[in-house]
Parts: C-alpha cells; structure tokens; sequence
C-alpha cells in the first residue's frame, strides 16, 4: 500500500540548512496497522507530511497504491492532534463528517449514509446536531476520526492524535482506533510519542533515531488480539516488547545509530 524510499528532508534558509531526514527508507502493507515512535524532534510529524503530500521530499519517493505522491492524494484521510482547529465551529458535528465527502463530489443520498454509519462507528449518533464547542476534547476527536471514516480512505494518517486528551479517553480512543481498523480493514499509519501507545495498538512499530532521522528498527508486536486495556497491558510479554521499544528511544537519544555507530 505505501512505500517511502530513501525519502531525505532538508530544510533549507538563507543562512543554514537542517538535515530533518536522512534516509526512510520502509514499507506498509494493505490492511496494516504500524506505529511510528521516536525521540522528540526526530521528525515523525515532518515524516507524516511528506506522505500526506503537504511537503516536498528533497530526495527518495512515496509511493501510495503503486502512485507516486505529488500532493495531498485522493485515497488519504489525516487525523490531527489539534482536532479543534480541524473542527469548525460554527457546523454542526454532521456537518462538520458531511463536508470532505461534499468536496470529494459523493451524491447526497450515499453522503448520508456514509455519515450515519461513520457517527454510528464511534458512538456519536445522539451528538450529531450539536457543535463541536458543546462536547468534550475526546468527543471533538471523535468527530475527526468519524469525519475521516466516512471518506473511506485507502490509508489512514494520525498524527498523535490522542497526545491532548486525558488518559481514560485516551484508552477508549485507542480501542476504537483498533475497533474501526478491523472491521474498515483500512491501513492505518500511527505516529505517537507514546511507547506503550505504540505497543497496545500497533501490529508493528518503527522506531526513529536521533535527526538526521534513519530507521533504528521495525519492532513486530506480535500481541494476541483482539487487545485489551487491562489484560494485554499486563502480559509479561506487552512489558517485554514496552521495554525493547523504551530501550532503543534511549539509545536514539544518546545519538545510536543502526550498526552501532553513533550520530
């Protein structure tokens, strides 16, 4: 489904330029649901625009469903952390699901249906006339998960969604990140700065070094599912694999390097 190919970044100015990427270089297959952790500032977020097509590789490719990406593709949909700036307020929260799908040129009846089953997925059907102002921070992001549901994406984009909402809220998104992933079987592309995050919800997880970001190791996370917030996170293997990811964000930390060498 997608693959990014020795994608460099460079952000150039008049006076410096700052390697943000050095070599991506990985692949994620149709139905896939991979996690991307790393240390702060290791260009995760950098990363999720250029496969979104909001910014220009410097070198190397992405390639969605065999197209090279050139721009914001027609089969992505993008879930932010800052889902009050995604919302608009003066919609309601159906409106708010309706509007991608008005622009994509979806017919009215389909629109509808498309909304009624997106509300429906993550639990928001009574909500649907109320504005986005009127419910919860974990309520909002539901409405831009719904919103991006009913696109029908081929891949799914989310940006550290869960990073602004409390930990119980967190824990009910997380399970209906896994809940919708099975049952759309989209591919799902997860960046987070949460190690056990990353470990619950992915069926992988890549983890970045230090900038100029490389791939340290794709981590297969080979959890029972369907996953559980209280059972899964306290198997003695979820520690096992919590620990490993932990272990090499310290060593990207300390500028490790694959094949030992340091930045």
């Amino acid at each position: 489904m997608l693959d990014v190919k020795h994608v460099r970044k460079i952000y150039q100015s008049r006076t410096n330029a700052v390697e943000a990427i050095r070599d991506l270089d990985f692949t994620v297959r149709a139905g896939e649901l991979v996690c991307i952790v790393g240390p702060s500032g290791a260009g995760k977020t950098t990363l999720l625009r250029c496969i979104a097509g909001l910014l220009n590789t410097t070198s190397g490719e992405i390639v969605l469903d065999g197209k090279k990406v050139t721009g914001p593709p027609r089969g992505m949909a993008i879930v932010f952390q800052e889902y009050g700036r995604s919302l608009f307020p003066w919609m309601t929260v159906r409106q708010n699901v309706e509007l991608p799908l008005k622009e994509k040129g979806v017919p009215k009846a389909d629109r509808q249906r498309l909304i009624d089953e997106a509300l429906s997925a993550v639990g928001l059907t009574d909500s649907q006339n109320a504005h986005p102002w009127q419910l919860s921070g974990g309520m909002q992001q539901r409405v831009a998960i719904a919103r991006a549901v009913a696109y029908e994406p081929q891949i799914l984009l989310m940006d550290e969604p869960f990073a602004a909402v409390d930990a119980q809220t967190r824990a009910e998104l997380e399970d209906l990140v896994r809940t919708l992933w099975r049952r759309l079987g989209v591919t799902v592309l997860f960046v987070t700065h949460d190690i056990d995050e990353s470990v619950y919800l992915g069926e992988r997880v890549l983890v970045l070094s230090n900038r100029p970001t490389v791939i340290l190791e794709s981590v297969e996370i080979d959890l029972p599912s369907p996953r559980d917030q209280l059972e899964t996170r306290s198997s003695p293997h979820f520690a096992e694999l919590r620990s490993h990811v932990y272990e090499l964000i310290q060593k990207a930390k300390k500028g490790y390097r694959p094949g030992g060498e340091t930045a």
